[in-house]
């Protein structure tokens, strides 16, 4: 059951809607008794906030005419992490089938946000995409994500400086195609010009980031969030792995999902099934090659392995192991 101040909250957003609510339909609507309604109403009062009884026949309370509550004062940090975290619970489901709480909360904030402010979150969330369900994300300097989202936007070059995981520095132009979270983190990706290449890079990163004079054109092809999947599984490892898999598609991406893996995937010929089980090439990038065996033992799907060599030693020895686990007794406990 709410709280009484979350009801007297609600009791100001039901006059602060407009007209006059009558103390039976205030009552109903907070699930209270009428004498209570009045008492709500006497804090609000209290509270120098301007409620007017209305007396006659449709009489009730109402808010004096003109009266608007004082502008919402965020900086951009704020305004910024109220809005995202909107949208991560929406995407995450943390919405009131009813009354779409997180919309309404979102154009709220929008509706009393200094117009500049409020164009340039709009430019940010019209920018980005989601490759999942939303965690806690390492969230980049609020002024650079909102540079790189005008940059998106408009088709601007951006300058960016940008630290790599090996610590190196450098600072470079950037074509920016879209803004993408994924797995916690930021991404901007787009191309590099200077190389002629697609690139991604983590926001958080980034350590300044201004728009360039000029514009580009975004090339046809996959959206952002595809870019940097394909991005993530064709990325520069120890290891490069070549697979033949028996399988569908849904089969094989259920363990070796687009950021991992990429899929030589077929357009089916007239009249054949999608479903339909066939051998498909996959191919990693990988720094490590232990997590592999457990993965292709889990797809329970006939494979083979092109490449590396010391993959297929790996999956003898998985194998072996687990013969020798399956070959004891009852009760007698294998050595580790």
């Amino acid at each position: 059951m709410p709280r009484p101040t979350g009801r007297v909250l609600t009791l100001l957003e039901l006059l602060q809607s407009g007209g006059t609510r009558t103390v039976a339909e205030l009552a109903d609507r907070l699930g209270v008794e009428g004498r209570t309604v009045r008492r709500y109403v006497d804090q609000l009062i209290d509270l120098d906030l301007p409620v007017e009884s209305v007396r006659g026949r449709y009489g009730g309370y109402r808010l004096a005419p003109g009266y608007r509550l004082p502008p919402l004062m965020l900086s951009d940090d704020e305004a910024l992490a109220v809005l995202l975290g909107l949208v991560a619970g929406r995407r995450a489901g943390l919405t009131t089938t009813e009354h779409a709480a997180s919309e309404t909360a979102s154009a709220k904030i929008r509706r009393v946000l200094p117009e500049r402010i409020a164009r340039r979150l709009d430019t940010l969330l019209e920018a980005l995409a989601f490759t999942d369900q939303p965690g806690e994300f390492d969230t980049p300097d609020a002024e650079i994500l909102l540079t790189v989202a005008d940059a998106v936007r408009h088709r601007r070059p951006v300058s960016i400086r940008y630290t790599d995981r090996d610590g190196r520095r450098s600072e470079r132009a950037l074509h920016a195609y879209g803004i993408v979270a994924h797995s916690g983190r930021w991404y901007v990706t787009g191309k590099d010009p200077q190389i002629g290449e697609d690139r991604t890079f983590r926001l958080d990163r980034i350590a300044d980031a201004r728009t360039l004079p000029g514009s580009f054109e975004t090339p046809v092809g996959p959206d952002p969030a595809q870019r940097v999947l394909s991005a993530f599984a064709t990325a520069e490892y120890r290891h490069e792995v070549t697979l033949r898999i028996h399988g569908t598609v849904e089969q094989i991406r259920a363990r070796l999902p687009a950021a991992v893996a990429s899929l030589d995937e077929y357009a089916p010929v007239a009249g054949e099934d999608r479903a339909t089980e066939r051998w498909l090439r996959v191919e990693l990038r990988v720094e490590r090659l232990d997590w592999l065996p457990p993965v292709l033992a889990s797809l329970d799907r006939p494979f083979v392995i092109e490449r590396p060599d010391e993959l297929r030693d790996l999956v003898i020895a998985l194998a072996d192991r687990l013969t020798s686990y399956a070959a004891k007794p009852d009760g007698e406990e294998p050595m580790p």
